[in-house]
């Protein structure tokens, strides 16, 4: 049986390197046609996202955690904050630095494009063999430690 020319292609870890990267690319556009607010920005709910799981921090840990520049966060929690999606409050321990955190409407908002994000991808797994599946939980696992890397 001769193998395909992605099998041939992800021998090395240059081409898995690219096949993962067009691969991942290509199911993030897929996840993000499925967004419920298009008004939100792709920054903007990144950001709504961290601080969902991650709870309040500053602007300056959030811009770290995102991979932006702390202007650019600036700006995104203006923009959030006008929209009632998160609130800025006063450092516990430092009255001068501020802290970020989700506010309900914000929350809700989340979850809704949660709910609506795993419940396309769960009808596409729904297609696949369970074999699939088990080689999918594994590389879930990978695929989190590479973005947290």
């Amino acid at each position: 049986m001769e193998k395909s020319p992605l099998s041939r292609q992800i021998r090395t870890d240059t081409g898995l390197a690219s096949v993962l990267r067009v691969t991942v690319g290509r199911l993030a556009r897929r996840l993000r046609a499925q967004r419920p607010d298009a008004s939100v920005s792709l920054g903007q709910g990144a950001a709504l996202f961290t601080l969902a799981r991650h709870g309040e921090m500053t602007p300056g840990e959030l811009a770290e955690r995102e991979k932006v520049q702390p202007p650019s966060m600036t700006r995104i929690v203006a923009a959030l904050v006008e929209r009632g999606l998160v609130r800025r409050i006063k450092h516990p321990e430092d009255q001068r630095r501020q802290l970020v955190s989700i506010t309900e409407e914000g929350l809700e908002l989340v979850r809704a494009d949660q709910r609506r994000r795993e419940a396309w991808l769960a009808q596409r797994l729904k297609e696949l063999t369970p074999e699939e599946k088990d080689t999918l939980r594994r590389a879930a696992e990978i695929l989190d430690r590479l973005a947290e890397s």
